[in-house]
């Protein structure tokens, strides 16, 4: 099945280049509500489920037992900038379970940043793990080996109990057998495990609700949904769009980015889970197609209007700062959703 054109590139009165992808709007009993291309085909979510990976954390008690505060809950469900906050808190996290930064095996990363990677070079310094758009979901993972009195080290391994216990929890929130040969390695070196749209969207309908979970685990995905709605700059960062979206819509929804065009998203108040794919990767596609998710389902005011816009409908410009075209959804999107 070939996926529809969901975003096109324009340049003066032409397209210029388009976008493919799939859409799976469903909700908490797995009904799906609206869908565009194949929701079936399994794709690796990558980042954009770390709040389900961070539900062991907070289920088990993990959490609690170390203190962690909700900004740092928001942590390690994030794909952060590297900017000091994060660097700071992700710290913060492994002091609390007695480790240091030589105990995360996510590895180094530049901060996203040309001001924090600036001041990097300038201090003579490299970046370090810590940098890690992933250091605080690593710092979760690990104090909840702490807590669970398991080895740390090889924590990213499949078959290292923390490992397992996020496949446990992901096959339940989905609904989809998580089998080795659908499974990859993901940019922080963790199991990624392939999974439909149709199973990420009613998970993230179920993270969101609370319908359809057991109550420890219904108070873990509530206790993660407002760390992440109440800290949204920690979940991403300074001109990112899961934190701008966030901030605009305070705790209306729920959205989180992952690598190569993945987005999943909850709508409490729809009862809605979202999950989607741009087939070729790009992020100014899934970021247009996920603003229009959100236009297209949910009542907006201007504010939050003008937020969608500067993803769905974003300019782009020449070298001086003249409007040459824009990424958009394309016309009938919205009409196609709500069918």
């Amino acid at each position: 099945m070939t996926n529809p054109v969901l975003v096109e590139v324009t340049r003066g009165a032409l397209v210029e280049s388009a976008h493919r992808g799939a859409i799976a709007i469903v909700d908490a009993s797995g009904k799906v509500r609206s869908a565009l291309g194949d929701i079936e085909r399994p794709i690796f979510p990558r980042s954009a489920v770390k709040a389900l990976q961070a539900l062991p954390l907070v289920e088990s008690g993990a959490a609690e037992a170390l203190d962690f505060e909700p900004e740092e809950l928001a942590l390690a469900c994030a794909s952060h900038n590297g900017e000091d906050i994060h660097v700071n808190t992700a710290r913060v996290m492994l002091i609390k379970a007695g480790l240091d930064e030589d105990a995360l095996e996510c590895g180094a990363q530049w901060p996203k940043l040309d001001a924090d990677r600036a001041a990097l070079i300038c201090n003579g310094e490299s970046p370090c793990a810590l940098h890690n758009n992933c250091s605080g979901k690593h710092a979760g993972f690990l104090g909840l080996a702490r807590v669970m009195g398991v080895p740390t080290k090889g924590y990213v391994e499949p078959d290292h109990p923390v490992q397992q216990e996020i496949r446990a929890v992901m096959e339940a929130m989905t609904g989809a057998s998580l089998v080795a040969d659908k499974c990859g390695i993901d940019g922080c070196s963790i199991p990624t495990w392939a999974t439909p749209l149709s199973g990420l969207a009613r998970a993230f309908a179920c993270f969101g609700t609370g319908e359809g979970l057991e109550p420890a685990r219904a108070d873990a995905a509530a206790t993660l949904y407002d760390a992440c709605c109440g800290h949204p700059h920690m979940v991403a960062g300074t001109d990112r769009f899961c934190t701008d979206v966030m901030t605009a819509f305070s705790t209306r929804i729920y959205v989180k980015t992952g690598a190569e065009g993945v987005f999943c998203a909850s709508i409490p108040e729809l009862g809605l889970g979202v999950a989607l794919k741009c087939d070729d990767g790009t992020t100014r596609a899934s970021e247009a197609m996920m603003a229009g998710v959100i236009s297209a389902l949910m009542e907006v005011d201007e504010d939050e209007a003008d937020v969608l816009a500067r993803f769905d409908h974003a300019p782009i410009k020449t070298r001086r700062g003249v409007t040459a075209g824009e990424v958009r959804t394309v016309a009938e999107f919205g009409a196609s959703l709500q069918k």
